[in-house]
């Protein structure tokens, strides 16, 4: 078996770091979850787009203002994208991961229960 892609193995402990996180491998893809509500997704060549990326709940009108400004860097998934989600590529240049942190912790607070997201501090 394969190892993992670094940067899966790197955003699954900052995911798991957040209460009652777990996480759920298709393929390529991971999931990961409160409960049973997504709070992100790794994403790998999603429907053949070419493109890895970690996917994450923003808010109201977030999504297309982050795509409008930095198209090099997000992008809005198949499916989930007109539903309030980003995609922040983790395949062009350097990652940020204090970034990838606090958009995981963000989303998180949006999906989680409101015990738990109090939970989480931003920034």
């Amino acid at each position: 078996m394969a190892a993992e892609d670094p940067r899966l193995v790197r955003l699954t402990k900052i995911c798991l770091a957040l209460p009652e996180t777990a996480r759920t491998r298709s393929g390529e893809h991971a999931m990961f979850l409160i409960r049973k509500k997504t709070c992100a997704y790794y994403l790998e060549n999603h429907h053949g787009d070419g493109i890895t990326a970690v996917t994450c709940k923003v808010g109201p009108g977030d999504h297309t203002a982050l795509v409008r400004a930095q198209p090099e860097r997000f992008y809005l998934p198949a499916y989930i994208g007109p539903k309030g989600w980003v995609g922040l590529r983790l395949d062009r240049g350097t990652i940020d991961w204090d970034e990838v942190s606090e958009l995981v912790a963000d989303s998180y607070r949006r999906v989680a229960p409101k015990r738990l997201a109090a939970m989480v501090k931003i920034g």
